[in-house]
């Protein structure tokens, strides 16, 4: 393998889904100023997430429905030919 491929600050990482509050332990380089006390009582760096697989639409099932009716009518109120 080559040398120096890999980051060296490779570690454990709590990320946190701010919308509804699961975190999970994972491995990451990515850089955090905070810390969190996980589960097994150690301190890991925080990373905040907007969004996770516990919270997409996609992989929970949920679909978002959107009102394309009200859109549609308001474009056209708005550029119809006068």
């Amino acid at each position: 393998m080559k040398k120096d491929l890999h980051p060296g600050n490779y570690r454990f990482v709590v990320f946190k889904d701010m919308s509804n509050g699961v975190t999970f332990l994972s491995r990451s380089a990515a850089p955090s100023k905070e810390t969190i006390k996980f589960e097994d009582g150690n301190e890991y760096p925080l990373i905040k997430l907007e969004i996770s697989s516990t919270s997409h639409p996609f992989f929970t099932g949920q679909n978002v429905l959107v009102d394309t009716a009200g859109r549609i009518d308001k474009f056209n109120k708005r550029y119809a030919k006068k």
